[in-house]
Order: C-alpha cells, then structure tokens, then sequence
C-alpha cells in the first residue's frame, strides 16, 4: 500500500527535544479532535433556533456516540496495519471540514446526519492519538505523556468557551458563527499538524521501549491478530473495570453544571466555575502523578489511592444532595473528586497500555479502540438512562450508581498486571579479593 503525501514514518526512535516536539504534535491532534466536535458551548442556541427538545437531543447524542464507539475500535485496528498518521490526518481534516456542514443545519434530521457523520470519523481519530502517545512514551516517562493527552479535552472545552464568549457577541448570538469558526480554527491546526507529525515505522512500534535511546528498525513487521487480546481476562478487567470508573467521568463531563444546579442550588455562572477550578485542577495533577509513577515505575498504588479517595469522597458529595450547604464547601468537595480521579486514571491509562503491550506490543491501536468503543456505548446507555433516573428519582441515585462504577473499578484492580512496588536493583557483587601466596 503507497503511503499518502503527508505520512513520514521514522526508522530510528526519536530521542531528545525531537521526541517531545512529536509528542506535543500528537497532544495537539488530540486536541483538535476533542475542540471540533464540541457542541455544548452553543447547544442552548442551537436548541432554541431548532426548537428541539432535551430528549431529542439526547437521543441524537446517543446515536451519534453509538457510531463514534464502532469507529473506534474500527480505527485502532487499521492504525495498527495502516499506520497512525494515515488514519489519523484525515479524519481531524474531514472533521474539521464537516463544521461548515454544521453551519448550514436547519432541521433535526440534518442535525441527526451531520453528528452522526462526524462522530464517527472523530471516534476513529481521537483513539489513534491515544496510541501516537503511546508509540512516542517509553515506560520511563509514560504515564506523565498520557497525563498531557487528557490535556486534549480539557483544553478543547476551555478553548471553545473562549471563542464562544469573545465572538458570540461580534456575531449577535447566532450559533452558526460558532461552527465556521471551529471549522477555520480546526483547519488551521490540522495544518500545522501536518506540517510537523510522524511517527514511528511498524518495526518501532513493535518494539517496548523502557527509557530513551535511539533504536533503529527497517525489517516489515506483521501488524498481529486482534483475536490475541481478546484472549487474556486481565485485559478484558482493564476495560470493563475502566468504563465502570468513567460512568462518574462522563456523568460529570455531560451533566457537571446541571447537577450542582439542580442538586445544590448553585446559579449557572457558579456552577460554571466550580466545573472549572476542578479541570484545572485535575489538568495538573494528572502531570505531577504521571511523573511520579513514571519515577517509581509502579501504577497500582496511584489507582488504588486514587479510586478509594474518590469513593469516600463522592460518598460525602451525595450525602449532600438536596442541601444547600454553600458554594465554597461544593467547590472544595467537587475539586477534590476530580484531584483523586485525575490520580487514578494517569496510572491506569499506562497501565493498560503495558499491560496491552505486554501482551503483543503490535496491538495497542486494537487495545485503545476496544476500550474506547465500550466506553462509547457505556456513554449512550448513560445520555439516555442518567435524565430519566434524575427526573424520577433525583441526582443522587444517579451518583450512587456512578459510585457502583467506581467500585467496579476497584474490584478490577487485582486482575492487571504489574507490580505494587518499585523493583528493586540488586547491588553489584563486590569485586573478590585478591590473595598472595606468601
């Protein structure tokens, strides 16, 4: 197969300032994938100007996650035979692209077809990044990389709502000004992207690196059979474990400021920005926790602590639901949910890509689209369950069942691979004594 113009395949292991200038590409590119489907900053327009309903909304947000899901694990496999960036370029630029389609949306149905269209080539794209990262992480500094790949939807949101606030206003409030401008903003970034990505040839990837050096592959490597992983349980623990622990990510990712809203009493702006000191938050915790494990070379420790924490913490946040015990001490339980998850995930995301690695270290585009394709369906079932149990039962039944999922999670745990403590280096045998014969 003739590679396209823009793929650059590197034979020898990037080292150095080079390889961080490829790994801030692919962080970049995740990015970019997360930023051009954002739709919430301009969802109550968009609501409005179609007069549709939240429910039919949701219904469309679940379809269009549903194809997202299939996408995913479609595109880790061809990632793993035809090459990341491959893949990966086109999808961010017809993403980018179909934001113009997005502006010209006048009806429910279109609306329908245009985010079914884009979710699906963006679910192939943002789980090919996952993998870039990877490709460009030796074990010694993984988990720190992952830390900056979750980056890419945090800083997608803050950078839609910073446009949206600057230029909603230039543009009187009309929603369409918000999707060419995601649309020029995305086109402008894939640019740069190609101008600078690459990534390792097929013999590289196959390769587990533990620390930096500069390693050399020409030989073909055969791209693996996917049917390997779905062989080994502790795998399969990692992806279910995962998606019971993301069901209180992607409830407060959705449904953040509806919930302290509705359950606290907080107004909307408030409510903002309490969901946003704990982005922040998370934004650097994840990056001081991966380096941390990566030091230690240890990540079952950070999961354990990280998913007990966040147990008894959302714990205490449900027993609070329906008081109005003021803004300042949610904000202060709130961020502390999203400190300890951001010391869970980091060290797990390394985890289960060593532990996919370890397994055949061809696949970690199949592994990655595997999970992110049941994490997708995890996200329907939540858009279509988590109104209704809210609406006849309240927020918190909801968060019980998320804090299920998190207990999932920690029921996993015994089930990965790895060790709980830093190995340990055996010190070198002292040198013999030298003896004389008088």
């Amino acid at each position: 197969m003739a590679r396209p113009f823009y793929v650059r395949e590197l034979t020898v292991y990037p080292v150095g300032a080079r390889r961080v200038r490829l790994l801030a590409v692919a962080v970049l590119a995740s990015l970019v994938a997360n930023f051009e489907t954002t739709l919430g900053t301009i969802l109550p327009l968009l609501m409005s100007d179609l007069k549709m309903s939240l429910s039919t909304y949701g219904l469309i947000a679940a379809a269009s996650v549903l194809v997202a899901g299939i996408s995913a694990g479609f595109g880790g496999i061809l990632s793993d035979r035809w090459g990341r960036v491959t893949i990966l370029v086109p999808t961010l630029t017809v993403t980018a692209a179909c934001n113009f389609l997005l502006a010209m949306v006048e009806t429910t149905g279109q609306l329908f077809a245009v985010r079914c269209l884009m979710l699906f080539i963006e679910g192939a794209g943002i789980t090919i990044t996952a993998s870039l990262v990877r490709d460009f992480s030796p074990r010694m500094g993984r988990a720190q990389s992952f830390g900056f790949w979750t980056w890419g939807p945090v800083g997608a949101g803050f950078l839609a709502s910073g446009l949206a606030g600057l230029t909603l206003p230039m543009f009187g409030y009309a929603w369409q000004s918000q999707a060419i401008i995601m649309g020029v903003v995305s086109l402008i970034l894939c640019a740069i992207i190609i101008w600078q990505i690459a990534e390792p040839c097929a013999a590289l990837r196959a390769q587990v690196l533990t620390a930096e050096s500069a390693v050399s592959a020409e030989e073909k490597v055969d791209p693996g059979k996917v049917r390997e992983l779905l062989r080994h349980p502790h795998l399969w623990a990692h992806v279910f474990g995962n998606t019971g622990w993301q069901v209180l990510y992607w409830t407060f990712a959705i449904f953040g400021p509806t919930i302290l809203f509705g359950a606290f009493g907080l107004d909307t702006a408030t409510a903002n920005g309490v969901v946003a000191l704990g982005l922040v938050l998370n934004a650097v915790v994840v990056i001081g926790v991966g380096r941390l494990s990566d030091r230690q070379q240890v990540r079952k420790p950070y999961i354990l602590g990280g998913t007990v924490l966040t147990i008894a913490t959302l714990a205490y946040f449900i027993s609070l639901v329906g008081e109005r015990p003021g803004a300042a001490h949610i904000a202060v339980v709130y961020a502390l949910l999203f400190v300890f998850l951001g010391v869970a995930y980091v060290p797990w995301m390394a985890a289960f890509s060593e532990d996919a690695e370890d397994v055949d270290s061809r696949l970690q585009g199949a592994a990655l689209g595997l999970w992110g394709m049941v994490v997708r369906i995890m996200v329907v079932v939540l858009l279509v369950t988590a109104t209704a149990v809210a609406e006849g039962s309240g927020w918190g039944t909801w968060l019980l069942i998320a804090l299920a999922g998190q207990v999932l999670f920690l029921a996993s745990l015994p089930f990965f691979r790895g060790s709980w403590r830093t190995a340990r280096i055996p010190a070198p045998a002292p040198a013999p004594v030298a003896r004389h014969d008088d």
